[in-house]
Formats: C-alpha cells, structure tokens, sequence
C-alpha cells in the first residue's frame, strides 16, 4: 500500500482535530518536528515504515493515511461498528473490498441512525422548553377539548332547542376551523425544524447560529443576510465585530503557526499573542473545526457550534454543559475534562472550559461574567470518562446517580 500525494494533508488534519502538537507527535514517533512540518506540507514522500508510526501514533490505521476514498470508507464503518459487539471489526477492509455497494449501504444506516438519534435529542429538547411549540400544542388541544365537548352536547340532547342547536353547531365550525389553523401552523413549524423558515418562530440567537454554520463560521466578511429579522441581525453584526476583533488579536498566519506548536491549549495560545482567553477559545472553534459554547452569568446560553457526535442542549442543564457551569462557578480556574456520550456507540470528547468575568462599571457596578467550553474529540481510550447525555428523558443509562427523570426510551 503506497502512500497518496495527500497523505501529509491527511495526517495534518488528523493531528490538529485531536488537538496534539506537531513537536510532541514527532516525539512519539522518533521523527524531527522539521521533516514532520514537511510531510504534513507534502513536501517529502512518506515512508512506509515512518507512516505506519505516525499512523499508531495518531490512532487511525494506515489505510485512513494511505488512501483516498477508500480508507475513509474503513474508517467510517470502524466507526459504525463501535456498540455492536457481534461486528467483525477485524475483518472490516475485506468486507469493504469485497462488497463496496452493501459498504455504502451500511454507512448509509448508520449515518442515518445517528441522525435520528440526534433529532429525538433536538424534538426533546423542543418539546420541554420551546415556548412557541408550547403555544402551539395548548391551542390544538384546547381546540379539540371544546369541539369534544360541543359535539358531546349535540350527541348527546335529544330535546335540544333549535336555537340553542345552531348557536352550538357555529361554535363548532369555529372551533373546527381554530383547530385546523392550529394544527397547519403546528405541522408548518415541526416540518421547519424550527429555523429561521417557521415564519420568525426561532429565537434570534438560532437565526445567527443558523445564519454562521451555513457560512461554516468564517463571519469576518461574510454579509449578514437580510432574511434574518431584526434583532437577529444587530446580534450577527456583534458577532462579527468580535470575530474581526479576533483576527486583529490573533491573526491567522501567526495562528495556523502557533497551532502547528502548541496545539488547541486556548490559554497558551492567548499568553502567545497577549490576548484575552476568550478571543483564544473563539479562533480555535471558528478557525480549528471545534464545537463551542459560551454562557453568560445567569447560565444562559449565548452562543452554540456543533461538532458532530455532540449534542448541545439549547434550554436546561444537561450534563453535556457541566464542564462548562462548573468554570463559569470558578472564575479564572481552567477546567479540563474527558467525557463519553451516552448510546450504542458513545464517543469521547475533551472538553476544555474557563471563564472570565469583567467590570464595564469598575468597581461600583456589577460584575458580569461570561464562560467558554472548548469541544474537541479525543483518542483517549482508557482514561477514565465522564458520562454525559444530552437529557435525562432520552438517556439510556439507567443507573446514572444524577439522574432527574425516568428516560422515554425504557
């Protein structure tokens, strides 16, 4: 198996996703960090033996590195093949060799499976917090209780006087009609997700949330779409003012430097450039690839990007934010924390937090804070995990201590 022209690009991307800097790869695997620098540029061909140690060392097989397509294809199905202990994982690469359609099919399923896994995670959280589908739900059951019990009447009294039948039967068609007017706006609302399309039923923060992942959150210059409503906008402006303010403090030749040296340590990063550890948090979620969330001091939270595999909660306290309620309750202590998710095949994710708290009013006004969580995915497999979920009423672990309510899956 001879190694691709992008071999340097993939084990580059590798490293950086899990966080790990150049110097200390290099280290484990008996290289130089200069001729690594190459290599992740492409600029020297890889040897065989050098990238089976790079490869052990970055916990993926060779074939993730050596090929195109076709190792990611191994990877994927190693990946759908974790929770399933009947699965011959071994066997994997002659599975994919010998039937490549069924390959696809099952990546397909999986994928598919996770998909819904995370919108029953996105409907729970919905249906226990959104106001709108709340307002929604209690005006299609108020209607159907008052045309049961208008039609229970009319059912019901034989002798009933004809002007009191008819002023029932027009309660009725306006009940009827109140109800279908329910359920379309209902149904219009479920089918959108809830975005931006549910006729300004979104929150303004999920406008902006919507609005940067379309953009894949290079914001600097990206122009602010007039779709979104009004506060939606002033709130994406402030966004990107921030994300500028970033670029100035932290540019991003120096930052892409930096990283190749030190890696996704947020707080070294910020002492390198003399900037706040929150511009440090923001460049690494916007320009690394890593989920992040922030919250201000109520524990609200003001900002959320994804990063497949974890589910981020838009209302509660899930245990998937504890990491990040726990810095915001310890001003300028940094937390690190190594979690698993919950389900058939769980995932590993370090999570790094911190909060910095600030006095626009100095020292006779209030002191506000504002705490960050770093979300990046983790090789560590036998360290000791916190198990998180995104809710108690769609988590599997029945056994939890933390538990609050019983799951609707059991």
């Amino acid at each position: 198996m001879s190694p691709s022209a992008l071999t340097g690009t993939r084990l580059r991307a590798r490293r950086l996703a899990l966080g790990l800097r150049q110097g200390d790869v290099a280290a484990q695997a008996g290289l130089s960090a200069s001729y690594l620098n190459l290599i992740e540029h492409n600029r020297r061909r890889v040897p065989d033996d050098v990238l089976r140690k790079l490869a052990g060392v970055l916990d993926q097989p060779v074939a993730a590195f050596a090929e195109g397509p076709e190792g990611a294809v191994i990877d994927d199905l190693r990946a759908t093949a974790i929770g399933w202990p009947s699965a011959e994982v071994l066997r994997v690469e002659e599975f994919a060799g010998r039937f490549p359609g069924w390959a696809q099919v099952v990546l397909g399923m999986g994928q598919r499976i996770a998909a819904l896994e995370t919108a029953v995670e996105a409907v729970n959280d919905r249906m226990s917090h959104d106001p709108h589908l709340s307002a929604n739900l209690h005006e299609v059951l108020s209607a159907v209780a008052s045309v049961r019990s208008t039609a229970a009447i009319l059912a019901g009294t034989e002798d009933l006087d004809a002007e009191w039948q008819a002023r029932f039967l027009r309660n009725l068609d306006q009940d009827s009609a109140r109800l279908a007017t329910g359920a379309d706006a209902l149904v219009k609302y479920l089918d959108s997700g809830g975005q931006i399309e549910a006729q300004g039923m979104a929150s303004p923060q999920e406008e902006v949330e919507a609005w940067a992942e379309a953009a894949d959150w290079q914001l600097a210059d990206q122009e602010i779409a007039q779709s979104l409503s009004r506060s939606a906008r002033h709130m994406a402006q402030d966004l990107k003012t921030l994300v500028r303010a970033d670029l100035v403090a932290i540019p991003q030749a120096a930052f892409e430097q930096a990283l190749a040296q030190i890696g996704m340590d947020a707080l070294a990063l910020a002492a390198r450039f003399d900037a706040s550890p929150l511009a440090a948090f923001r460049r690494l979620a916007f320009g690394a690839g890593a989920g992040l969330v922030t919250c201000d001091a109520s524990g609200t939270l003001t900002l959320r990007k994804r990063i497949s595999g974890f589910s981020l909660p838009r209302f509660g306290a899930a245990c998937a934010l504890w990491p990040l309620f726990s810095a915001l309750a310890k001003p300028m202590v940094p937390i690190v924390q190594l979690v698993q998710t919950a389900g058939p095949a769980p995932q590993r994710f370090l999570i790094y937090a911190f909060c910095q708290p600030r006095y626009p009013t100095g020292f006779s006004g209030p002191e506000l804070r504002e705490a960050v969580m770093l979300i990046l995915p983790s090789p560590q497999k036998e360290a000791p995990a916190l198990e998180i979920g995104s809710s108690c009423r769609v988590c599997p672990r029945a056994e939890c201590p933390a538990r609050r309510e019983p799951a609707i899956l059991t």
